[in-house]
């Protein structure tokens, strides 16, 4: 969020304004990594309007726990996420819970409140407790229909994420040899036929290097979601860059009209 060189920044802005200037959603309903909910066969959904960000991490300098991004949910918003989610006998638990980090971090760059404000409702939604990405990606399946609402469905997580590993490759950009070879088959899977994208998608969690690329799977559920929701709509990497033991390779699903 704060270096503002990284090539990912810059990425981040150009999605962002993508959305606010092509895409014009009516809401956004997004699905964090950081946010997993407390049963196996159920998800939880903020239904409040006005909540406070959750500073869900340790040990960092003061001003990341003064960060501040304005934002407001959406009652009617959540009521259509749950009743999509219900008619897919999937169990949903409204609660009120602010915005977690991996929703805000990455939003404040997207959306920069001065120079590309998000002037919509967003909703955000839980994962399962469980590790399983076919739920995920029937969740995902439950919601699709929501996008011909003009409602953006948004899902954040990282395509590698061992933060184990971080510090052995502190001071170089080379990727470990799982982030470059997980970095490419999650490439393969989401850009597969949708016939076969669920299952290779799944595949993805019992390849040799998948406990490594993700030592909690976390972090890859939320695309499971954003596959579910695509339906046939194709997805396309937008852009990689393997760095260390992390990968931020980014995808979309579906066309932006010109």
């Amino acid at each position: 969020m704060y270096d503002t060189d990284h090539p990912a920044h810059q990425k981040l802005k150009e999605i962002g304004r993508e959305i606010t200037t092509k895409v014009k959603p009516k809401a956004v309903i997004v699905f964090s990594a950081h946010w997993q909910a407390g049963k196996v066969d159920q998800i939880e959904i903020n239904t409040a309007e006005m909540t406070d960000l959750i500073y869900d991490f340790h040990g960092f300098p003061d001003k990341y726990y003064q960060e501040t991004f304005p934002n407001v949910g959406s009652k009617s918003t959540a009521s259509e996420v749950m009743k999509a989610v219900r008619a897919a006998n999937i169990d949903i638990k409204p609660v009120q819970r602010g915005l977690d980090h991996g929703v805000w971090a990455s939003f404040k760059v997207a959306f920069d409140p001065t120079e590309n404000p998000l002037k919509v409702p967003i909703v955000q939604v839980s994962l399962f407790s469980s590790e399983d990405p076919h739920q995920h990606y029937r969740l995902g399946q439950a919601i699709s229909e929501l996008r011909s609402q003009n409602l953006q469905i948004i899902v954040s997580g990282m395509a590698v994420h061992n933060l184990r590993d971080m510090q052995s490759c502190r001071g170089s950009s080379e990727p470990l040899k799982y982030t470059a070879s997980f970095d490419e088959a999650l490439k393969e899977a989401v850009e597969s036929p949708f016939e076969e994208r669920e299952r290779l998608m799944a595949d993805l969690l019992k390849r040799p290097d998948a406990r490594q690329a993700h030592p909690t799977f976390d972090h890859l559920l939320p695309i499971h979601i954003g596959a579910g929701a695509a339906a046939e709509d194709t997805g396309t990497r937008l852009w990689t860059l393997k760095e260390g033991s992390v990968s931020w390779a980014q995808y979309r699903f579906g066309a932006v009209a010109a």
